[in-house]
């Protein structure tokens, strides 16, 4: 039975869709003003891998993840580039569309853009001055009046008598309370713009997500996610937002994944220590920073390090070098106890740790089998390689990964054979020269009595 850490009730509950079979799931995606970052792809790859689970449990699953296409930021970036705000946002939602692939990442069923939900956002925004939820400020602006909604706060734990205690009064005295927040901003000269009822426009960044995901998945669904720098005030937002203007409850599960530190630190360009995934991947395979984010628990800090990358390289290493040189029979069923001790993990808060601990119990069977049970090899093999691929790894061919890439690979191969030559004829020195020389260039030679019969990428 599948049990998820519920962010609103602060304990793990046994997930109850609203319809059997079912699950709405929406999660906050990119503002798409730059690259994605480290903790852009945790998010990514993390509710993936919910998703992933969702259907391998037999679910029939609508996963939403949005767009951000318009904000402070995009406008403040294109006016910088001197260049028009959509061409901004195309290019780096393409440049999002890649780092996604790279990593294995799924597309999400449904990817609603902010500038494409602009009539519904509107709607959403008159039902709550309708309900006087929401007010016109004095600067024209439209806000949502935080201190008419009762359960604000519910999710954060924060108490608003003390957020309203640390605020300064005269922050904005468009407002008529300092926690009041913006749905709708009147244009500034040369901004993009929409037409509504209070002037020319655009939208606030939080009611975007609210009109979103109603409009997805329901005024009501199954799960929110998200990174948990939005719990507070985004998540929280939406949810004033989203219940103020429907009445019904919005939503009955809040999942948030952990922070991204890097090197104990946290990450931020201030610190110089911040990271696109592009930068990751010209030293990492993609798949080996899919394996480190999986390394964590989803609700955990996650430490980016070159260390922690590479020792989830020389773990991922282990589980190909498991799977080098067998035959997969892809229709096989997976070995049973494996397959439970895999489920209980992921069925626990989708502890992938504990998961990919099952995964490694499999390699060192398998390589066991290979000496002692080769009857065995073929199930533990096809088990090994579809219970990973829940997790989205171990889809390559074995030699493809543990050798990267095709260049020098005949180089390499004379290399070996010059050496196999050098130890028949008992010329030890140079069969050591040889062996020092492919180290040099990262080739690690991986040798059997019968002499070397493979050899992997450092």
């Amino acid at each position: 039975m599948l049990k998820i850490y519920n962010t609103l009730t602060r304990k793990k509950e046994l997930f109850q869709p609203r319809v059997a079979g079912k699950v709405g799931l929406y999660v906050c995606g990119m503002t798409v003003y730059d690259y994605c970052h480290i903790g852009h792809a945790r998010v990514m790859v993390v509710f993936d891998t919910v998703a992933r689970y969702f259907r391998y449990q037999g679910y029939e699953l609508i996963y939403v993840r949005n767009i951000t296409d318009i904000d402070d930021k995009i406008i403040k970036r294109a006016l910088e580039n001197g260049e028009d705000y959509n061409q901004l946002t195309e290019r780096f939602i393409d440049a999002m569309h890649e780092d996604e692939r790279a990593l294995s990442v799924l597309p999400p069923d449904l990817e609603p853009r902010a500038t494409q939900s602009i009539d519904a956002i509107i709607a959403m925004v008159n039902t709550l001055i309708a309900k006087e939820l929401a007010y016109v400020g004095t600067n024209g602006d439209v806000f949502y009046a935080v201190t008419k909604f009762k359960d604000y706060g519910l999710l954060s734990g924060k108490n608003l008598d003390d957020l309203q205690a640390g605020e300064r009064v005269d922050v904005d005295l468009a407002k008529r309370n300092p926690m009041d927040f913006v749905l709708w901003k009147m244009a500034k000269t040369n901004e993009p713009a929409w037409e509504s009822p209070w002037g020319l426009g655009r939208p606030g960044w939080h009611i975007e997500c609210s009109a979103m995901s109603t409009c997805c998945l329901g005024n009501h669904f199954d799960i929110h996610g998200g990174g948990m720098d939005l719990q507070f005030p985004h998540h929280e937002n939406e949810i004033a937002q989203s219940e103020g203007a429907t009445g019904e409850k919005f939503v009955n599960l809040w999942m948030h994944n952990g922070f991204v530190r890097v090197d104990d630190e946290k990450m931020s360009k201030s610190l110089g220590n911040f990271f696109t995934v592009r930068e990751v991947l010209k030293q990492y395979q993609p798949e080996i920073i899919r394996f480190f984010i999986l390394s964590s628990h989803y609700r955990s800090p996650l430490n980016y390090s070159d260390e922690q990358l590479n020792d989830a390289s020389a773990a991922l290493t282990r589980l190909y070098t498991a799977l080098r040189g067998v035959t997969i029979v892809t229709d096989t069923v997976i070995e049973e106890t494996y397959k439970t001790r895999f489920e209980q993990a992921m069925n626990d808060d989708f502890n992938t740790p504990v998961a990919l601990a099952v995964l490694f119990d499999l390699a060192r069977d398998l390589n066991k089998a290979k000496t002692h049970e080769p009857e065995k090899i073929s199930v533990l093999a096809a088990s090994l390689q579809q219970l990973a691929g829940l997790l989205g790894i171990l889809h390559q061919d074995a030699d493809i990964f543990l050798k990267g890439s095709k260049a020098n690979d005949q180089k390499i191969d004379q290399q070996i054979q010059a050496r196999l030559d050098a130890k028949k004829a008992k010329d030890w020195a140079l069969a050591d020269k040889i062996r020092n020389d492919l180290k040099q260039q990262g080739v690690i030679l991986e040798d059997s009595p019968d002499g070397t019969t493979s050899w992997r990428r450092e």
